[in-house]
């Protein structure tokens, strides 16, 4: 009885909504409470997390996955004359569903892509800001992955893959759909009635949280509307209190207007966010492959596209800052990963198997940089601290004036675990003579470490 499945799903979603602060629970539904929730551990230590943004956006693959609302919501000029040039008048968005195949998807070959990548966690887009689900969501009827296009549970099929070789799974959601007809009628009301928030968000989020068990929920979509309008402090009293995954799950700070670097688990604050400074608070910064997009552009040009040692210098400044990374690429309609970010990506893996102890579970040192004869970045680990360095220093010369060096201090390089030699410059810091470097060549590494023991 199809009719009556997502009226008992939404039951069920306000049952469990009610049970999360009774007797003996833990967080009750107010960010005060819900702040205080510590991190799980696992997410500071993963380090590095690939994010897909893949939907019927990847079947026109114009201009990002804004297509739609570029197209009819801002009549953009160059939306508007692709869609004359290439697809018959009046051609609708919901048409490019069944042309959303994923012929070529195989959950095995991204698994072991992402996992030679160095990710230790992946988060998929199951619907973004389209309403597209990539599962066979119960309340959006013919507008998902199972009833139309691929007729395949995307979300599960990659979640099943990932597990087998121990990456950890998140979900990125957008809480809002552009176009839904209950989503415009509440916000014609200013969001005083919630319609759209009771008969499709909660219940799906409820539904990914039951049948995934997601590690993580990446939120989005939240800006238009308070939290309040979302329910969004009755949805994460729950998940804490009395979901499957309450103790290991983690989220993200996007759960309505305002609540970006204020509440949630850690922040994202805005997309591409670069801090100035070591935050307080426990932060990622998601970026993509393609600087123009984050789903799959036909047209995108490698002059568009991050190179690989700008993205390791991304990735170790924000290590260093405290943040983790998290790396987007597009795939196709046919679901593929294009050539050049599964390149960038190996990339990035062949540099972490040999300088990873700097990255995963390291911790900010108490100076994350500094600039004496080549620009440093600092992370530590335990009793060891780890300089990150891009440029090779002249005369093969490296000078680290932080460190405070002992008569137990040895220095190493990683992937060599020949001691380096070192003079001390005074009261702090320290000389390295480094090895000769390589010729130059296009597979150099972009970036070296150097790992000090018995320093402060």
């Amino acid at each position: 009885m199809p009719s009556l499945a997502p009226l008992l799903l939404l039951l069920c979603v306000w049952a469990s909504v009610d049970a999360s602060w009774g007797p003996g629970v833990r967080y009750t539904p107010d960010w005060d409470s819900l702040d205080s929730r510590p991190l799980p551990a696992w997410f500071d230590e993963a380090k590095f997390g690939i994010f897909v943004h893949w939907g019927v956006f990847s079947v026109p693959g114009f201009r990002s996955e804004w297509f739609w609302w570029r197209w009819k919501g801002q009549h953009d000029l160059a939306c508007l004359l692709f869609m004359m040039k290439n697809y018959p008048p009046g051609f609708s968005y919901p048409e490019f569903a069944p042309l959303f195949r994923a012929e070529f998807f195989d959950p095995e070959r991204w698994t072991e892509l992402f996992e030679a990548a160095g990710a230790k966690y992946v988060v998929l887009t199951t619907k973004h800001h389209e309403g597209f689900t990539n599962w066979g969501s119960p309340v959006s009827w013919n507008w998902n992955s199972v009833d139309t296009g691929p007729h395949r549970d995307l979300v599960g099929d990659l979640g099943a893959a990932l597990r087998k070789r121990n990456l950890r799974y998140g979900l990125y959601h957008s809480l809002l759909e552009w176009f839904h007809p209950l989503y415009l009628a509440d916000k014609k009301a200013g969001f005083k009635t919630q319609d759209f928030v009771r008969s499709k968000t909660l219940p799906e989020l409820y539904d990914l949280v039951q049948r995934y068990k997601p590690d993580l929920i990446w939120s989005d979509g939240e800006w238009e509307a308070p939290d309040s309008y979302w329910n969004s402090t009755d949805f994460l009293a729950w998940l804490y209190n009395r979901s499957p995954v309450k103790d290991t799950v983690v989220v993200n700070d996007r759960w309505g207007a305002g609540c970006a670097c204020k509440h949630g688990g850690y922040y994202n604050c805005e997309d591409k966010y670069t801090p100035g400074k070591l935050p307080e608070h426990k932060w990622e910064k998601c970026t993509s492959v393609d600087t123009h997009s984050w789903g799959y552009r036909r047209d995108m040009r490698l002059s568009e596209l991050l190179d690989l040692p700008t993205i390791i210098r991304d990735l170790v400044q924000t290590v260093s800052l405290g943040g983790n990374y998290l790396l987007n690429v597009g795939p196709t309609a046919e679901g593929t990963i294009p050539v050049v970010f599964e390149e960038r990506l190996r990339g990035v893996g062949a540099w972490l198997r040999v300088n990873g102890d700097a990255i995963y579970s390291s911790r900010p040192w108490h100076v994350q940089s500094e600039n004496s004869t080549v620009p440093i970045w600092y992370t530590s680990r335990d009793s060891l601290v780890y300089a990150i360095f891009f440029q090779w220093p002249a005369e093969n010369k490296l000078e680290l004036t932080t460190p405070k060096t002992s008569p137990a201090t040895n220095v190493t390089m990683l992937g060599s675990p020949k001691p380096l030699k070192w003079t001390p410059l005074g009261v702090t810091g320290l000389s390295v003579l480094l090895p000769p470097p390589g010729p130059p060549s296009p597979t150099a590494p972009p970036a070296w470490t150097v790992r000090l023991q018995g320093v402060a």
